[in-house]
């Protein structure tokens, strides 16, 4: 990802990938509770593709947490 927003969206990836190891779920059956392919998690995790808000909400759903923890980045 060639973009002005790529440090923001590796945080989110980063946060993405603690909370779901937190819980012990892997990137597939994530992808699968979310409707993506593993792939497209791996590559939102890895900030190579942005995510889009219904796909983060879904995300947040899975992981039942509250969007905002996405969004908290350590520095």
């Amino acid at each position: 990802m060639n973009n002005k927003y790529y440090n923001t969206f590796k945080k989110l990836g980063l946060n993405i990938s603690y909370y779901r190891r937190e819980q012990n779920i892997t990137q597939e059956a994530l992808a699968e509770i979310v409707g993506i392919s593993r792939l497209h998690l791996s590559r939102i995790e890895n900030a190579s593709v942005s995510a889009s808000l219904s796909i983060i909400f879904a995300i947040a759903d899975a992981l039942q947490i509250p969007v905002k923890n996405l969004f908290e980045f350590r520095t």
